[in-house]
């Protein structure tokens, strides 16, 4: 008799068959973890359907959600899922070996926490050394101890929530919205415990330019000027961190000499250099988009940065 479903996995894909591929592969290898999981693809309007990559594997299901977003395509597949645990990895992501067992056995535990944020490290290109912006990534990037125990959320590329509490929240918000932020904090604000479980672990590819990793911070200062966009009483304090973002660098030089995440002085002047120009560009944008009040330029989309 086959035992009942205890994880559900949703992966959100759009154009990225090698990178899925390498995930499931990494999911497969953990049937021999004794528990009893599935794995749900949801093509959020790929070129191509990932029909091939998913079909090379037994017991994944493929599904389409045609409401762009990496939101809706993970609601989709909560929606169809048979577990009692939601666990949401990101297409470009790898699973530690134990990644699964180690999500049940915190859960199992602790009956009193309804979702948890793990681990999200970077996979390093060469094993020889860092580049810049590896170093940079591997310290300020997917920081997700701290979305978890300062701000109450999780990065979905490395998260689990039981069923019955997603259920209760309810769905990730679309395209415009920063959907797992939003969620997690309004599932906190309902009352519902997060934990941060480190031995979680998750690896993902870091970006590949330096106008990928602005790219990327261009969209996040988009979404939080929208929220304030309309109260001009706030815009103050919006200066003022911008002026605070500026100079930030001058404060991170201790973080930086003395994380554990990455080592050697010269991948640690790479990982500050690189910090630095990401902190100026971040206020150059802040100021941009106060005077200009638009963010329809910056905010960039799902289909767009996966294309």
């Amino acid at each position: 008799m086959k035992r009942k479903t205890e994880v559900s996995i949703v992966i959100p894909h759009l154009n990225e068959p090698g990178e899925l591929g390498r995930c499931l592969t990494s999911l497969k290898g953990q049937e021999a973890e004794s528990v009893e999981f599935e794995i749900i693809v949801v093509d959020n309007g790929s070129d191509t359907p990932p029909s091939d990559v998913c079909a090379a594997f037994e017991n994944v299901r493929l599904e389409v959600e045609r409401q762009p977003g990496p939101g809706p395509a993970r609601n989709k597949g909560a929606a169809v899922a048979r577990g009692e645990i939601l666990a949401f990895i990101d297409a470009d992501c790898v699973a530690a070996p134990d990644w699964i067992r180690q999500i049940v056995a915190f859960m199992s535990a602790r009956e009193d926490v309804d979702f948890i944020g793990g681990d999200i490290r970077i996979l390093q290109a060469s094993a020889r050394a860092l580049t810049p912006i590896e170093a940079y990534e591997s310290i300020y990037s997917y920081r997700n101890d701290r979305y978890v125990t300062q701000y109450g959320f999780s990065a979905t590329g490395n998260m689990a929530v039981r069923k019955k509490v997603f259920e209760a929240v309810g769905p990730f918000g679309g395209i415009g919205t920063m959907e797992d932020t939003d969620w997690g904090m309004k599932a906190t604000a309902m009352g519902f415990k997060i934990a941060y479980v480190p031995s979680a672990k998750v690896f993902t590819e870091p970006c590949a330019s330096y106008a990928a990793l602005t790219l990327r911070w261009d969209r996040h200062v988009a979404h939080e000027f929208e929220q304030i966009r309309h109260h001009y009483t706030r815009y103050p304090k919006w200066l003022f961190k911008s002026v605070a973002i500026a100079a930030s660098p001058l404060g991170e030089q201790l973080t930086v000499i003395k994380t554990r995440r990455i080592s050697g002085v010269r991948t640690r002047l790479g990982a500050y250099l690189i910090l630095t120009r990401v902190r100026l560009h971040r206020a150059k944008r802040m100021f941009g988009l106060l005077f200009s009040n638009s963010t329809s330029s910056a905010v960039g989309t799902w289909n767009r940065e996966k294309t």
